[in-house]
């Protein structure tokens, strides 16, 4: 009943039948395991299926060190970024009533990126784990920022965006300020801040696992009253659904979500923006099909950007930072483009 209410509440538009959508996400896991073997196998020195078994399960093989020891750690960190980011994107739609949001938009990716250049510039901090802390303490704390700015209880999607969109305009400006402070922290921030899977280390996986693990579980939970608030608050009530503490947990899914994945590669775009926007042409606006579309495709995404990124520039690489912001704009644009004609 609520997924039919959802429906009807949103613009009108075709959107795949169960089955479809369920033989659809089937699909979308083979492609996720094809990219993650590509990804096993693919860079400045191409390794065939073989080698990548080999270099996984063999210590003597020859391409262990590779395969082993660099690729599968940073293999396995985009897998768990992308699905974070894809997440987090999926939620802050939902979370602002607007399709082409991105946590960007509550400032939260600000208030990461701001922490750590803070951390950098000031207290020379160095490590990884100084850098994480830094990102979630950020991230927390603007995330408070914004809920408190735009009405606490009485926060509504147009002010959580309007209270996020300000708040990050100033951080970033302050962002901008803080790397000129300083030669040696720019060179040390100039990787981090573009985004990067190219320092991927088993322990970076291992220490943003629980906090992604405890987002991606907030938000596959909030997804039923997510739907609800989609109605407005005054149905997402009638309908059993408890709008201010929703936007909490929603919040703090996101928090967790954004600051792990800023923490580990830097603030990534486009990827939490285009994946949730293109799977909702697909699943319609229902949270219960769009969750778990968005965990298969957007690392499909991360990983697929960091692909084009090593072999196209061999033997050195584009940042995916960087790709997905050369290839998402385009795209996105024309996936804007194409929407607005079909709405004429």
């Amino acid at each position: 009943m609520l997924r039919s209410q959802v429906e009807a509440a949103a613009p009108p538009a075709k959107y795949a039948p169960q089955a479809v959508r369920a033989l659809g996400l089937l699909a979308a896991l083979a492609v996720l395991l094809a990219v993650t073997v590509a990804s096993l196998g693919l860079g400045s020195r191409p390794l065939g299926v073989g080698e990548v078994w080999a270099g996984l399960t063999d210590a003597a093989s020859a391409t262990y060190t590779v395969v082993h020891d660099m690729r599968l750690p940073r293999t396995l960190l985009g897998l768990l970024v992308g699905v974070a980011l894809g997440l987090a994107g999926a939620v802050a739609q939902a979370l602002t009533r607007n399709p082409i949001a991105d946590p960007g938009l509550l400032g939260i990716n600000a208030g990461a990126s701001a922490a750590v250049v803070s951390a950098i510039t000031f207290l020379g901090v160095t490590s990884f784990t100084g850098y994480i802390w830094a990102a979630f303490a950020g991230a927390a704390v603007v995330s408070a920022l914004v809920y408190v700015v735009s009405g606490s209880r009485s926060a509504t999607p147009v002010r959580l965006a309007l209270a996020g969109a300000a708040v990050n305009a100033a951080l970033y400006s302050f962002v901008s300020g803080a790397q000129l402070l300083s030669a040696a922290s720019l060179d040390r921030m100039r990787f981090w801040t573009v985004g990067s899977l190219a320092d991927a280390r088993m322990a970076t996986v291992w220490r943003v696992l629980p906090f992604i693990a405890v987002g991606v579980a907030l938000s596959l939970f909030l997804a039923r009253g997510l739907n609800a608030l989609a109605l407005g608050d005054d149905t997402a009530r009638a309908l059993g659904a408890r709008p201010a503490p929703t936007r909490v947990v929603a919040m703090i899914a996101v928090t967790l979500l954004c600051g792990a994945a800023t923490a580990a590669c830097g603030p990534i775009v486009f990827v939490g923006l285009m994946v949730p926007h293109m799977v909702r042409s697909v699943t319609g606006p229902d949270l219960r099909w769009m969750l778990p579309y968005c965990v298969v495709l957007s690392p499909v995404m991360l990983l697929g950007a960091d692909i084009i990124g090593r072999v196209v520039a061999r033997p050195g690489e584009i940042l995916v930072g960087v790709v997905t912001a050369v290839v998402g704009g385009p795209l996105f644009l024309f996936l804007l483009l194409r929407r607005k004609a079909v709405a004429a």
